[in-house]
């Protein structure tokens, strides 16, 4: 007897491999998915802007980046500047690096979308905030008044994100529902905000200007939501806080998306491509002694011989 509710997720005819140059965009569960994807070795670039929670901020930078005249949206509060498309890790007291930390995130992410070959889209929550009139990826801790609160709707979120799919059809699109709850806008309000999501990738997989040939689509979704709901729905699998995911249910989702997406002899490179990582990463007690050293002679020259035939390893 099986005691969970298995999520159906069967395996893709779009499969991930080496070849496979890999940007994420969206939530922090992208993060945390991207993170596995370079503890392999993936070609990968994760959230260049930082995290983006709504799709209107992640379809707005893939946009900027997209122009040559970008214009920046900074602010000055509390002694630091701040760009309103931009995380919080970019604002600094000195104007012109936020511009230059700007411009740069701006180029990773124009480069990214040109090499990448498959794009990762994790949805966070519909909920938006305009200040100015402009929808802004990050409140940067302004007061509440200063903002206005509004919610997308499916059709909104469908009419923004389809020309961009279909202004790069040679692109492996997967979508996904962040199972973060973000319970500061309300338990029910946050419900409503995952339903109209799911909705907005429902029409977007089915019915996208890409998806013509039916047989082999380039845009689809994977159910992390629906696993972290349904498969994992007991509070072990949450970090502290109630709200985010373990590291355990991280890696449940993980392998999850590896069966679906990733090959059997693929997965035999990514387990010599991991012991690279882990090995790389070990820290001895007594780093200078003797087997330390062998340790670490060996992983040098592992390392060497991997990047003869996966390059891009650094």
């Amino acid at each position: 007897m099986e005691l969970l509710t298995k999520v159906n997720s069967t395996p893709s005819q779009n499969n991930i491999n080496y070849q496979d140059t890999i940007l994420l965009l969206g939530s922090c569960f992208a993060d945390n998915i991207g993170a596995k994807f370079s503890q392999y070795y993936f070609p990968t670039t994760i959230n260049p802007f930082g995290t983006l929670y709504n799709p209107a901020s992640i379809l707005e930078a893939i946009q900027l980046s997209m122009t040559t005249d970008a214009q920046h949206y900074l602010i000055q509060h509390n002694g630091l500047w701040h760009s309103m498309m931009h995380h919080g890790s970019f604002s600094h007291p000195n104007k012109d690096e936020v511009i230059h930390c700007c411009q740069t995130s701006l180029s990773t992410l124009r480069q990214a979308l040109h090499d990448a070959s498959t794009i990762i889209i994790t949805f966070g929550t519909a909920w938006v905030y305009e200040y100015q009139g402009k929808i802004v990826a990050n409140c940067h801790k302004l007061p509440a008044n200063q903002f206005v609160r509004r919610r997308l709707t499916v059709e909104q979120i469908v009419s923004a994100w389809q020309p961009i799919l279909a202004s790069m059809p040679d692109k492996h699109w997967i979508f996904t529902l962040s199972p973060i709850r973000h319970i500061k806008d309300g338990l029910h309000e946050n419900q409503i905000s995952k339903a109209i999501l799911l909705q907005a990738i429902e029409q977007l997989t089915t019915s996208c200007p890409v998806c013509s040939d039916t047989s082999f689509p380039r845009v689809d979704y994977f159910p992390s939501y629906e696993i972290m709901m349904d498969e994992l729905r007991d509070y072990r699998f949450y970090a502290e806080d109630m709200v985010h995911p373990s590291s355990l249910a991280v890696d449940y989702i993980w392998q999850r998306f590896v069966d679906t997406y990733i090959t059997s002899a693929t997965q035999t490179e990514m387990r010599e491509l991991h012991q690279l990582w882990r090995d790389r990463h070990h820290q001895f007690l007594h780093p200078e002694s003797a087997e330390a050293q062998l340790f670490a002679q060996r992983t040098k020259t592992r390392l060497q011989q991997l990047q003869s035939r996966y390059p891009w390893i650094l």
